[in-house]
């Protein structure tokens, strides 16, 4: 993993591996769906986890029955490979 800022196309290729994963402003980004805000708040802190451990942190919003979690390098001015490594890695929580 580097926080050498990614190509468009390395962006391409990271994006079809994240099922769900689109850019939203230069960002990647996902809403996960819960049956609860609970549940919702529970996920939110399994993210919070993986970001402690990769010492790179997205933004998290929780709201009723669902989290929104977008990820950028603001050093890099753009997405890196700590971002899709984040993303890869809280896609495994679902």
């Amino acid at each position: 993993m580097s926080y050498e800022r990614l190509s468009d196309p390395q962006v391409e290729v990271a994006l079809q591996d994240l099922t769900g994963w689109s850019l939203e402003s230069g960002m990647l980004g996902k809403v996960f769906q819960f049956e609860s805000y609970s549940q919702g708040v529970l996920f939110a802190n399994a993210v919070a986890h993986i970001a402690e451990t990769l010492n790179h942190h997205p933004d998290i919003y929780i709201g009723y029955g669902q989290v929104r979690v977008t990820t950028v390098t603001h050093d890099a001015n753009g997405l890196t490979g700590y971002d899709v490594e984040l993303a890869t890695r809280v896609q495994r929580l679902v």
